[in-house]
């Protein structure tokens, strides 16, 4: 499904920084109004859920695509670290970024990167792969100007809170050989269309830093 050309057509916002780092959502006030869906087969379902350690964002996919998106301007040259943390109940069986049919993954963070001509819009997905090695970077199936990352790989820790930090900066330059421009927007999707499956996950503390995580 034609998706990932559909999510990068948007984007241009205001950054709020605060100190070395600029939060897109820790979720603690719920689900940000800034927080836009894009539906493309059906409504993945997301809803902000407490747990011991504060307010979370959880995805249900049953054989849906859909997304939230959330504009923000950020220089990476000043914020060039995207962290966040997140879980997934389980990887889809029939999931491989390697093909069309298996587009589809538990859990994803976009960063995109908009052009005024949109066929221009390029994307960094990072990705909770199926069967794409941890480390591995391809071209998303359907796009060149999407390259997926796969950030973890496979079921060994479903099920488990995993803290993540990605250089944007340096993914850029390797994904497409030259410096990135501003980030317009980041996005997050749960989705199971082209596979059929059902999966779960959960997101929280998406945000910009200067410095990688300790």
């Amino acid at each position: 499904m034609r998706f990932v050309l559909m999510l990068m057509i948007l984007f241009c916002a205001m950054t709020v920084r605060a100190g070395d780092s600029v939060l897109v959502d820790d979720f603690e006030k719920g689900l940000d109004p800034a927080w836009e869906e894009k539906v493309f087969e059906g409504k993945t379902s997301y809803s902000v859920v407490r747990e011991d350690s504060g307010r979370i964002l959880c995805a249900r996919s049953e054989g849906t695509a859909s997304g939230l998106i959330f504009e923000k301007e950020i220089d990476l040259g000043e914020m060039p670290i995207l962290a966040w943390r997140w879980r997934v109940d389980d990887v889809l069986e029939k999931g491989d970024a390697r093909t069309r049919a298996g587009d589809d993954y538990a859990a994803r963070v976009y960063v995109i990167f908009p052009h005024w001509a949109f066929w221009k819009t390029l994307s960094i997905n990072y990705i909770w792969a199926n069967k794409l090695p941890k480390g591995e970077m391809i071209p998303n199936s359907f796009t060149s100007n999407a390259m997926m990352i796969a950030v973890r790989s496979g079921p060994r820790k479903a099920g488990q809170w995993i803290e993540e930090s990605r250089n944007v900066r340096e993914d850029f330059r390797k994904a497409f050989g030259k410096e990135p421009p501003p980030v317009g927007a980041v996005a997050i999707m749960t989705d199971t269309d082209n596979t059929g499956g059902s999966v779960s996950a959960c997101y929280d503390n998406i945000r910009f830093i200067s410095d990688p995580v300790p």
